[in-house]
């Protein structure tokens, strides 16, 4: 909570500095933009005999305000709002008991096709962004760099068998993740790289009696929409 308290005052010292500005010099203008992303999900940290399977994938989007911090527009800051969905496939089943979940390698169950993890979030990106563009020229090459954080609304373990299907709520999964990002590219297509500084489960997950401290790294790429 201190640290969004924070990051709400940070903002709004921004957004002061940046009206500042726009009353010293009007040639300057903002980039607020609609991004849309689609990533590959690894999985870092992998306890042994942990192994990732089939394609997890991930889709984010959302909106981001830009704050610009110099008269030509070329350095900002971006404070953007947004939604994801992630998708980690591995042998790890889960089971879900009365008392809590337990968790497996997915050789020892008959007939075992795939499993996955499902985590739905909301997310608030924060960049520091540098581009070389103008008012008149909307292709440009940017370089944002800065930090995401994440709450999970709703996480799903799901397990698929020869002979059955199971799903159920995953609370093992912890609700507040964040870590670095970096995007560059030119004009739309852009290089997109998120890397987790929390772990994927908290610590009642539990695989051969060792916490499972999985962290993502999620790779792919991001399109930006004035």
């Amino acid at each position: 909570m201190r640290l969004f308290i924070f990051v709400l005052i940070f903002i709004s010292g921004l957004a002061c500095f940046s009206q500042n500005m726009s009353t010293a010099n009007s040639e300057r203008y903002f980039e607020d933009q609609f991004y849309l992303g689609i990533t590959y999900n690894f999985i870092r940290n992998r306890p042994e005999g942990l192994n990732q399977r089939n394609l997890s994938y991930g889709l984010h989007g959302g909106i981001l305000k830009d704050i610009p911090l110099n008269g030509k527009g070329t350095k900002a800051i971006g404070v953007g709002l947004g939604l994801a969905l992630n998708t980690y496939y591995s042998n790890v089943v889960v089971s879900e008991l009365p008392d809590g979940f337990v968790y497996d390698f997915g050789g020892t169950i008959p007939g075992f096709k795939r499993s996955k993890v499902e985590t739905h979030l909301i997310e608030f990106p924060l960049e520091f962004r540098w581009r070389n563009s103008t008012l008149e020229d909307y292709k440009f090459w940017r370089i944002y760099a800065g930090v995401k954080f994440g709450y999970v609304v709703g996480a799903r373990s799901k397990l698929v068998t020869s002979d059955f299907r199971d799903g159920f709520f995953n609370t093992d999964v912890n609700s507040f993740q964040y870590g670095p990002t970096f995007n560059v590219g030119y004009n739309t297509f852009n290089v997109h790289i998120y890397y987790s500084l929390t772990e994927l489960f908290g610590d009642n997950a539990i695989l051969n009696n060792e916490s499972i401290d999985i962290k993502p790294l999620r790779v792919g790429l991001i399109f930006y929409i004035l």
